[in-house]
């Protein structure tokens, strides 16, 4: 499916706007030498990734090259350096450093980032730290981000911000410049809600509604796009329909976009001179031998001691490879200092001991283990020796190392052993896909890989490489900012329905000059928010004096249209000079006078369909009845949003092959489903006003499809808005219920006196 503004395939048209990259990293980290700043490339998937994204776009002529990196330098700066640091990094890397103290990062980075959000998203909740101090730090160096960015950032720029160092700042940048085109891509798993949920309340809302701040927030699988929708939809009650999650203020598109990697860069890896003299001198000196290759960064999530403990087995259960094959384990340094590094580092090495104290003997070393970095042309050298690949990361978010070997392997040869707990693994099922925690599964699996013919290899090779050859990081990237720009169209055809102040004025205008108006207001979720129980509605002190002004002045005539009882709308309302409409329409009362029945009806039919509701209602826990004079209601909105939904469709479908040959009728509103006499509804209800009497100004305000009962039926010439962002009748939108309050105090003479609730 493409959306608007979406070149499947192609480049991404900005439209000449400036892209602005934000991340924790810049591509380069910083070294202070005797006064002078030295600058060096940075390592790491993103950094490598949108480098080779950048790159591309230098030589893609149809493409703006205007763009900026903003991040971390990578080191403390002395304030007298920042300067020269700033200058150096706009001039030879087109960034921007954002500077932060050692004792933020320590909080930050080390805290927050690592020991809070990286275990608990990639499901070690074991090592998850829950400090408040790193959670406060977290939101300071968010909101540091941003204020740096307010400095430099134009209207008309593209923002992409990136990862999970960086959750709340798309919120932060759309509150401070609502019209700015906000990305954000997670480059880690997105949990399930189960795990999502042991953050504290506030700060997983936070996070949340952080993400929510941008117009496009993408992830690299379905899985993690599913589970971050499960998690709105549960913690925030947000909804979403076709990936299009409806917030308060605007759109937001969730989708998904597994990145890709610079393929013909790795491809034509092999053939660099000192690539292939360095892939020369490993194989004479590891002549003979079956090479499986682990590369990974030093980190618990990656499963390193599992894939030794699996080559123990293998080796243990297949004495004829004895002196045969090799494990070439590379680990490369992470987060130094950190505990739980550190302990692993040693078990890791431990396992390599015991592994080659075991089996190996004079001239076979089982385990050939490093512990360094490796640059890029000995890392490609590697894959291009390397019969075998081992990937099996406990929990991944993609994990480039996979797609790299594979495109190195220009050969075609070679298999592919990985987990699948990698979001890699959706992308390449032609690999030898094993569960990372069944350490048999692994030595089965490097027997079958070592075992596999080589046609065999170069025909799965083949359609993976031409998979990866396709969907590389440029049209990874590409795809992401076609469809951020498409959201762009999509949310200004919303803001075109938005109540503008010019609309605003004019309904003003209108309204002082008429002689006598109409105003018919809904109340739950338009004049007072929507809540958990109905009970908890009631009107404070500031909306009951505003109903009152209001319903004073002698050319107004104020309605309030509910879908509750008349006998909570009277404790309620009763003493204010206020109409009345209960239950949709079936009971009106026109101000001063008493209630009236607009049609007079028998309730036999409710004492068949209560039974139904209340089955439901057990069946769905927090789910409840409530039996009005003319309807019945089945709420659902304390109840679990998932399950709720399911029993919601399945109780209307029940309820509207009961109801097909009889005069009811069954409607679904916010989070309630409602049986009524067909023919009662708002609209109608209407006619007991406007059939009387000769408004010049009638005003129509709901939140709700039964609104849409009263918007079809107000005259043309009648203002009509909707409460919230959705398609509607109506001629206008609203964002929210304090909106509809400060619009009422705006005729009311109100705007300077008191503030609105909730404001």
């Amino acid at each position: 499916m493409e959306f608007p503004g979406q070149k499947s395939g192609g480049q991404a048209d900005l439209s000449g706007r400036r892209l602005v990259i934000v991340s924790n990293r810049l591509p380069f980290n910083i070294g202070i030498d005797n006064g002078r700043v030295e600058f060096h490339p940075s390592a790491g998937g993103l950094v490598t990734g949108l480098a080779s994204f950048r790159e591309a776009r230098k030589q893609a002529t149809a493409l703006p090259a205007e763009h900026l990196w903003v991040g971390w330098p990578g080191a403390s700066v002395d304030v007298a350096l920042r300067g020269q640091v700033i200058r150096e990094a706009a001039a030879q890397f087109q960034s921007y450093p954002v500077f932060l103290t050692e004792e933020q990062m320590e909080q930050f980075y080390l805290g927050f980032c690592n020991a809070t959000i990286w275990p608990l998203f990639h499901y070690f909740p074991t090592y998850t730290d829950y400090r408040p101090s790193f959670w406060d730090q977290y939101k300071q160096i968010n909101l540091l981000f941003a204020d740096a960015l307010s400095t430099i950032l134009r209207p008309d720029d593209v923002v992409w911000v990136h990862d999970y160092h960086l959750m709340l700042l798309p919120r932060l940048l759309k509150t401070r410049q609502s019209q700015l085109s906000v990305g954000f891509f997670l480059h880690i798993p997105f949990p399930s809600f189960e795990i999502f949920r042991l953050l504290p309340g506030e700060w997983r809302r936070e996070i949340l509604e952080g993400l929510l701040g941008a117009d496009l927030v993408g992830f690299h699988t379905y899985e993690y796009t599913h589970h971050f929708l499960q998690s709105v939809l549960r913690i925030l009650g947000y909804e979403h329909e076709m990936g299009q999650v409806m917030a308060p203020d605007h759109v937001v598109r969730v989708d998904t976009f597994p990145m890709g990697i610079d393929f013909e860069k790795f491809a034509a890896a092999p053939a660099d001179t000192e690539t292939e003299a360095e892939a020369r001198e490993l194989r004479k000196t590891l002549a003979g031998l079956k090479l499986i290759l682990s590369v990974d960064r030093l980190d618990y999530s990656k499963g390193i001691l599992n894939r030794l403990e699996g080559y123990e087995l293998f080796l243990q259960s297949n004495a004829e490879y004895h002196g045969k094959v090799a494990l070439l384990m590379v680990v490369v340094p992470s987060r130094i200092g950190v505990l739980q590094y550190d302990l692993m580092k040693r078990q890791i090495e431990e396992l390599v001991g015991k592994i080659n104290g075991r089996f190996g003997r004079v001239g076979w070393t089982p385990v050939v283990y490093q512990y360094r970095h490796v640059p890029f042309k000995s890392l490609t050298a590697l894959y291009a020796v390397s019969d075998v690949c081992l990937v099996t990361p406990l929990r991944d978010g993609m994990n480039l190392v996979a797609k790299e070997y594979l495109a190195t392997r220009a050969d075609g040869a070679g298999v592919l052993v990985l987990s699948e707990m990698a979001g890699a693994a959706k992308e390449l099922p032609e690999a030898i896909v094993v569960n990372p925690n069944n350490r048999l599964e692994i030595a089965a699996a490097l027997k079958e890989a070592l075992e596999t013919p080589a046609e065999e290899q170069k025909k799965r090779n083949s359609v993976m490489q031409r998979r990866l050859r396709r969907y590389n990081v440029t049209r990874w990237a590409n795809d992401f900012l076609s469809t951020l720009m498409g959201m762009r169209e999509i949310q200004d055809r919303i803001d075109s329905k938005l109540l503008s102040s010019v609309a605003l004025n004019e309904i003003m205008t209108r309204y002082k000059k008429s002689r006598r108006r109409l105003l018919f207001l809904d109340y739950d979720g338009t004049l007072t928010p929507l809540v958990r129980h109905p009970a908890l509605a009631k009107p404070d002190d500031l909306r009951m004096e505003l109903l009152r002004t209001l319903g004073s002045e002698p050319r107004n005539s104020v309605v309030i249209v509910s879908g509750r009882d008349r006998h909570t709308l009277e404790e309620w309302f009763g003493e204010l000079p206020l109409g009345l409409v209960a239950e949709h329409g079936a009971w009106v009362r026109p101000a001063g006078q008493s209630w009236q029945r607009a049609k007079l009806l028998s309730g036999s039919w409710k004492q068949q369909l209560l039974p139904i509701l209340e089955i439901y209602a057990d069946r769905l826990p927090s789910a409840f009845v409530e039996e009005k004079e003319d309807t019945l209601a089945w709420h659902y909105r304390m109840a679990d949003p998932e399950q709720a939904e399911l029993r919601a469709s399945e109780l209307t479908d029940h309820l509207l092959n009961l109801t097909a040959k009889t005069d009811l009728q069954v409607v679904q509103g916010s989070k309630v489903v409602e049986i009524r006499r067909a023919g009662v509804d708002k609209g109608s209800a209407l006619l007991a006003w406007t059939g009387h009497g000769d408004y010049d100004f009638i005003l129509g305000i709901g939140d709700d499809t039964t609104d849409e009962d009263l918007f079809k039926a107000l005259p043309e010439a009648a203002v009509s808005i909707r409460v919230g962002i959705s398609a509607t009748h109506a001629q206008y939108n609203l964002r929210s219920s304090a909106d509809v309050i400060e619009l009422l105090r705006s005729f009311a003479g109100l705007r300077e006196e008191t503030p609105a609730s909730g404001e």
